[in-house]
């Protein structure tokens, strides 16, 4: 993603003047003249005092440690920058892709980069087109993620529209990583665009059971469930009817389950699987390490919910005779409850 624009080029030289020149660690800005007009600036400094290149410049500048950055703070140059001082800014930050990337993906690079994010539609458009173009590397590493979070919040338009198609492609991909789960997670929160969202949301919910069973996007179907919304809780319910089971031996797959059973739209699709289930299956899942919070839940829930009393019978009776097996087990809590669910019915 070369650029071509001289006169930002020009101006963004002339803008960075000042802190180059009031920084001992940086000399004096080349001479214009040694900049080529349509390459990117990737030659050496001719200033006779170093062997940087503009792009080495930059990343240093962008990069360096809050010590440094306190003689002269980036927040306080960037405001005194005008429009075209800061397109010739962030002309030169996206002139490669690859540098541009190692700058989003330092922490103290990602946070001046969110600091450009808004400051005008040019420098929108030229971040906006350089997270695209690295969408996938930016959205699965921990500092890059936060600029293209911060960009989904602020850019408009097509911009958004670009940023949300492009984030759709690779849902599930970012979901399955251990920063992109998170960012993803962000941008489900944060995402404004209503046809965005539900598409988003649709496809979480479509692919529940492959998510759910992997480390990381395990963490994105429980977030979806956390949202409260009632399609995509159906539809995940739906998308692991007949897997509940399964996934309650696990613990994260446990987690989700254990969403599914205080929502209203979901709660009968667990609970009918587990007294549609083999008994001595179920005996072994209210002893497990995870399953036996999931049984219990479904005991108080259904104990709770008027309207689910007949599931909540079902649940008691299915598992009465386990009760010794119970006692001295992981499953001592749900033995507990059944004995004061028999010791209130002989009242």
């Amino acid at each position: 993603m070369a650029n071509t624009n001289s006169f930002s080029m020009s101006a963004m030289l002339k803008s960075l003047q000042e802190l180059r020149s009031a920084t001992d660690k940086y000399p004096a800005v080349p001479p214009l003249a040694t900049l080529p007009v349509n390459s990117p600036p990737i030659y050496p400094c001719s200033c006779g005092f170093c062997d940087e290149t503009p792009l080495q410049w930059i990343f240093n500048l962008m990069t360096r440690s809050e010590e440094e950055d306190a003689a002269y703070p980036f927040k306080e140059f960037i405001s005194k920058l005008d429009r075209r001082g800061l397109q010739g800014m962030a002309s030169l930050l996206t002139s490669d892709s690859d540098c541009f990337l190692d700058i989003a993906r330092n922490k103290n690079g990602s946070n001046r980069l969110q600091k450009l994010i808004g400051r005008s539609d040019d420098v929108d458009d030229l971040l906006c087109a350089a997270i695209l173009h690295r969408f996938l590397h930016v959205m699965t590493d921990k500092h890059a993620s936060y600029v293209a979070t911060r960009g989904l919040r602020v850019f408009a338009g097509k911009k958004k529209e670009l940023m949300c198609e492009e984030l759709i492609r690779n849902a599930l991909l970012i979901a399955r990583d251990q920063h992109g789960c998170v960012a993803l997670n962000e941008m489900l929160t944060d995402l404004d665009h209503p046809h965005y969202r539900n598409e988003l949301l649709d496809m979480v919910a479509h692919n529940a059971l492959w998510l759910s069973n992997d480390g990381s996007g395990n963490f994105v179907v429980q977030h979806v469930l956390k949202l409260n919304h009632p399609r995509s809780t159906r539809d995940v319910a739906l998308s692991l009817r007949g897997h509940c089971i399964d996934l309650s031996f696990k613990k994260y797959g446990s987690y989700i389950v254990e969403r599914l059973l205080e929502a209203d739209e979901s709660v009968a699709v667990v609970v009918m699987e587990l007294l549609e289930s083999d008994g001595d299956r179920l005996m072994r899942l209210a002893r497990s390490e995870f399953g036996n919070f999931v049984v219990s839940k479904a005991l108080r829930v259904t104990q709770k919910r008027v309207s689910r009393v007949d599931l909540f019978r079902g649940l008691v009776q299915k598992l009465m005779p386990f009760l010794p097996f119970l006692r001295k087990s992981r499953g001592s809590n749900i033995a507990v409850f059944l004995d004061s669910v028999h010791k209130t019915a002989l009242a």
